[in-house]
């Protein structure tokens, strides 16, 4: 018997993280639990936080995360278009998982033409295989100074006639004035989209909201359909990390290193989350060494990271850090900073950089980037990661193999891979601790997160509309 497809739903914002990422997780474990053949969308992401997909094709890590609340594969289909941030006024353009130069050269307004296309043939070829689409928007359809270059909110719901849901962070404060005022932004045809307003991470008693979401479905004509409670998970997040945490006594206390276009950030989760462990991003300079280890992650432009850590002094502290005999390990971007040398022949990111000359390691920048999964034999068990970099390495002799030859080094205290992801995998993350004195309990991240993703569903299915 042939399946139903239904009419797709959308979920915009009226602001940049409305939540509207983690209602459509919520969404899409929701319909896969009912047995709905269900599939994300999102036209056009931007963020640093990456994955890498069996083909090798890169595409955002939140519309990852969404096929996984799926419970299908993830494909380029779902966010054929990621932008990643590696200069103030400038992204790499990623377009069907590889890396397009050309498009990235064109002004904001003039890639429509190019990239349409693109859009609508990755979001037919997700209606022609399931049931169900859910589309997330990006930032607000009320930005009027980019309407004319749309192809990831109004023009995607317009295209595929979508049932639009449009959410407001009500914990920001001002959700009825978002509401009312992104709804007056829109064009006649696209009103008649919306569907319903959702108020988002509420706290409080829900009485307080009084008679306030009659009052904008009098001027509105649109319901409110939901009140969703301000929920926390341990579910990985679209393109933010917690800022704030300081060294805390009698913890196990681990310095990530937050420098500008740190990338990756969630593959830190299973540190985050641990109640025995103290994950603290430093983004401004003090004293590393009382910390029980320090962290380089990976960076979308390791030379402009670099010149970061050296106006705020940092580098000194990396340094002074090494004497410690401490643990200090650089993945990615952090390996290529921790090395003696950048080179960027091709100036893609700051030119030829000398490092902080911590591991006998050379980086030279090349115009095509390894993305691919990898797994590897690693003390009995198997550490499956994945790559991401432009960047290409050599060692000196005096550096050793650390997880295999070509993916990874030591050197004294020093610990350097391209591999990401590998806190995912207790086997590495026993062995981290470990290396550093901490409790070596990690767990399945994998069976873990599936979890965390059945709870979201059940709380929306409590507070949702569907």
């Amino acid at each position: 018997m042939p399946r139903i497809k239904r009419k797709p739903i959308m979920i915009m914002g009226c602001t940049s993280d409305a939540g509207k990422s983690l209602l459509v997780t919520a969404i899409c474990r929701l319909l896969a639990n009912r047995g709905i053949k269900v599939a994300p969308f999102k036209a056009q992401n931007m963020s640093n936080n990456a994955a890498i997909t069996t083909q090798g094709l890169e595409m955002g890590r939140a519309q990852y995360l969404q096929a996984i609340a799926a419970k299908i594969e993830p494909s380029i289909h779902m966010n054929p278009i990621l932008l990643k941030p590696s200069a103030d006024t400038f992204s790499q353009v990623i377009v069907n998982g590889k890396v397009d130069q050309a498009i990235a050269r064109l002004p904001w307004l003039d890639r429509k033409k190019f990239l349409w296309p693109v859009v609508t043939k990755a979001l037919g070829s997700l209606q022609d295989e399931f049931e169900q689409v859910v589309i997330e928007g990006a930032g607000s359809p009320a930005e009027i100074n980019l309407r004319s270059g749309d192809i990831v909110n109004m023009s995607v719901a317009l295209h595929c006639q979508a049932d639009v849901y449009l959410v407001s962070d009500i914990d920001r404060g001002g959700s009825f004035a978002h509401l009312l005022g992104t709804w007056a932004c829109l064009a006649p045809a696209e009103k008649k989209l919306i569907k319903g307003f959702v108020l988002n991470k509420f706290r409080g008693d829900p009485a307080l909201l009084g008679d306030a979401t009659a009052w904008l479905e009098e001027k509105t004509g649109i319901p409110t359909v939901a009140n969703i409670p301000y929920y926390r998970h341990q579910l990985a997040e679209e393109d933010s990390f917690r800022l704030g945490c300081q060294y805390q006594k009698g913890m196990l206390n681990i310095a990530l290193i937050y420098y500008p276009y740190a990338s990756n950030l969630d593959e830190f989760d299973q540190l985050l989350y641990q109640q025995d462990v103290n994950l603290v991003p430093v983004h401004q300079y003090q004293d590393l060494s009382l910390f029980d280890a320090l962290i380089l992650p990976g960076s979308k432009n390791s030379g402009a990271s670099l010149e970061a850590l050296r106006s705020s002094g940092l580098d000194l502290q990396i340094e002074k850090f090494k004497q410690t005999g401490k643990m200090i390990l650089g993945i990615c971007g952090g390996l290529q900073i921790l090395g003696d040398k950048i080179l960027d022949p091709l100036n893609l990111e700051k030119g030829d950089q000398t490092g902080l000359g911590l591991i006998a390691l050379q980086t030279c920048i090349e115009k095509h980037k390894q993305t691919r999964q990898r797994q590897f034999n690693y003390g009995g068990e198997i550490l499956k990661g994945y790559e991401i970099h432009h960047g290409k390495t050599q060692a000196q002799a005096q550096v050793n193999v650390f997880i295999d030859r070509d993916i990874g080094w030591s050197q004294d205290n020093v610990y350097c891979t391209y591999l990401h992801g590998i806190f995912d995998d207790r086997c590495f993350y026993n062995w981290f601790m470990a290396q550093i004195g901490g409790v070596q309990n990690g767990i399945d991240w994998a069976a873990h997160t599936d979890n965390e993703l059945d709870k979201l569903a059940d709380m929306f299915s409590q507070h949702g509309w569907l």
